[in-house]
């Protein structure tokens, strides 16, 4: 059970923690939705490393909303939880945290935030083969993402597969058989990206780079690139110019958050709102 420590302060907050945090876009997407709706709160964004995560947790408020939580403490967060969703427990990775009295409960919206920006982008659902990028986290809420939308089979294009938090975990925990394929293995690997007709690429910016002059991908595939700046990647670039559809990690950022906003208010996000208030942070910033 979390130990909460009263505040004096007269709002609700809510918070994204992770390292580095500066440059994270939630606050901006959150505050919005709390001016639209007229909610008395306030979205921060807080730099927690995984030494000082628990401490920080266990110095929680009574007047906290929830909170976002990125890299790198998506797995190191779970063991400090009262309760987890079985999809986080599932995926192994947990990006909400939201309180009930005194509870703190664990959820996972990437798998929802990747399900709905594929499904906005076209016919998502069904796809024979899919081929994820990376091996952490964000990989392994791709996979989940991968049953929800009933794909054929799914490859998985890495440099490793195993150890603590690795994918191996959560398909194990998932029931599926993923091919692997060794990111070296670049034959292998070129030959799975071109006849796939669903991608989720979940590397850091620029890494995914790496494969565009090889990539050739078929028309009207389906490309999420996780990473939003700096847009278009080469990657997602190589895609468009194939005649594919290529996502930016924008919409995968939006359809999480407006999860999280609904799980830690208990009201409908106004995602519309959310969406201008990103599209204006990266028009500012560029």
């Amino acid at each position: 059970m979390v130990r909460c420590k009263r505040r004096q302060m007269l709002m609700k907050w809510a918070a994204v923690i992770g390292t580095p945090i500066a440059h994270s876009l939630s606050p901006i997407m959150h505050n919005a939705a709390y001016r639209q709706l007229g909610i008395n709160a306030r979205f921060e964004a807080v730099e927690v490393d995984q030494d000082s995560l628990t401490g920080f947790i266990s110095d929680l408020a009574d007047d906290l909303l929830g909170l976002a939580v990125t890299m790198p403490l998506k797995q190191r967060i779970i063991p400090l939880l009262d309760v987890v969703e079985p999809l986080a427990q599932a995926v192994g990775a947990v990006n909400t945290v939201v309180p009930s009295h005194r509870v703190l409960t664990g959820f996972n919206t990437d798998v929802y935030g990747i399900v709905e920006a594929l499904r906005e982008a076209g016919e998502a659902d069904g796809r024979a083969r899919a081929v994820i990028l990376g091996s952490r986290a964000t990989a392994s809420s791709a996979l989940a993402a991968m049953g929800e939308l009933h794909v054929g089979h799914t490859s998985i294009i890495a440099r490793r597969f195993s150890g603590p938090g690795s994918i191996s975990l959560s398909e194990m925990r998932l029931g599926v058989s993923p091919t692997h394929i060794p990111w070296r293995n670049t034959e292998e690997a070129v030959a799975a990206l071109n006849q796939a007709d669903l991608i989720v690429s979940t590397l850091p910016a620029g890494v995914a780079d790496h494969w565009a002059p090889m990539f050739k991908p078929r028309a009207q595939t389906l490309v999420l690139d996780a990473p939003y700046y700096p847009w278009p990647s080469q990657f997602a670039l190589a895609a468009e110019r194939a005649g594919a559809l290529a996502v930016s990690g924008l919409s995968m950022l939006l359809h999480q958050a407006r999860r999280q906003f609904e799980l830690m208010t208990g009201q409908d996000a106004p995602v519309d709102i959310m969406r201008s208030a990103l599209e204006q942070a990266l028009t500012d910033h560029a």
